[in-house]
């Protein structure tokens, strides 16, 4: 069997993607390398032993940061928006395969907030709410805020999605006498639903380490991003590159867990 010679372009083109790989995870390295040190470890190289030290001390009490109750609070918040976001933008999805009037117009004002500086919607957000005499909080204006980030996302989404879906299967089902709400249930809806799945990630993982949009609309208690950046000021010890470190991990076992879910559909559907 023989194999087509690589040329130098392939090389050149293989080298930058390596430089790329490491620009982008070259410094995400230097941090979980370091929250290995040992206990007299600085925030700096060399390491001064290795150890688990600072990730036990997260659980421990500590004199700047609530580490448990922003993570908390971050988690909520992003579980939160990512229903709202699969349920509006399967609904914003399904309502745009035919055509209304104003629907141009209200595409636009929904991806409008895409191109529009998130420190601005965050500042606006948090002034319109102490307008009208609410204070702000992660779990409402903070909500709103984080919506207008990953609405437009899921919505250009499903519509990529229902742009490929075939209505020959529709037509199918209700030949076979299947009503509009049975249609969706067990026609439209398992097949799209490795699409929601992603969806859902996407919502979540946008919102769990949103910064910007959080900044003004948080309101007295942070979330884990806006409490990480005020810890970068007070904690002098590595038991801030073991913080990060652990939310890193977690995400990566949110995302895993979307896949595995997602293939789980994928076999279930081709066994059937």
């Amino acid at each position: 069997m023989s194999h087509e010679k690589r040329t130098w372009e392939f090389y050149i083109l293989a080298a930058l993607f390596a430089v790329f790989v490491l620009f982008l995870y070259g410094p995400l390295s230097a941090i979980l390398i370091l929250a290995f040190q040992g206990p007299n470890g600085g925030l700096t190289f060399p390491l001064n032993g290795v150890s688990l030290h600072w990730f036990y001390n997260l659980f421990e009490q500590q004199a700047v940061g609530d580490f448990g109750g922003s993570f908390r609070r971050s988690f909520s918040l992003s579980f939160m928006v990512m229903v709202v976001t699969v349920i509006v933008s399967l609904l914003a999805g399904l309502a745009f395969r035919r055509k209304f009037p104003g629907g141009t117009p209200l595409f636009y004002l929904v991806v409008a907030s895409l191109v529009v500086p998130s420190i601005i919607i965050s500042l606006g957000i948090g002034v319109i709410f102490n307008q009208v005499g609410i204070q702000p909080a992660w779990y409402s204006s903070a909500f709103g805020a984080h919506l207008t980030w990953t609405l437009p996302f899921g919505v250009l989404i499903m519509f990529a999605v229902f742009n490929r879906f075939s209505p020959s299967y529709e037509e199918a089902a209700r030949d076979l006498g299947a009503s509009a709400w049975q249609t969706f249930s067990n026609v439209v809806l398992p097949m799209i639903l490795p699409s929601l799945v992603g969806v859902g990630l996407f919502g979540f993982t946008l919102s769990y380490d949103e910064f910007a949009r959080t900044l003004m609309t948080s309101g007295t208690y942070n979330t884990l991003p806006l409490e990480i950046y005020g810890m970068t000021t007070n904690v002098t010890t590595p038991v801030l590159y073991a913080l990060g470190a652990v939310t890193t991990f977690f995400s990566f076992i949110v995302i895993a867990g979307t896949l595995g879910i997602i293939i789980a559909i994928n076999r279930r559907r081709a066994r059937g």
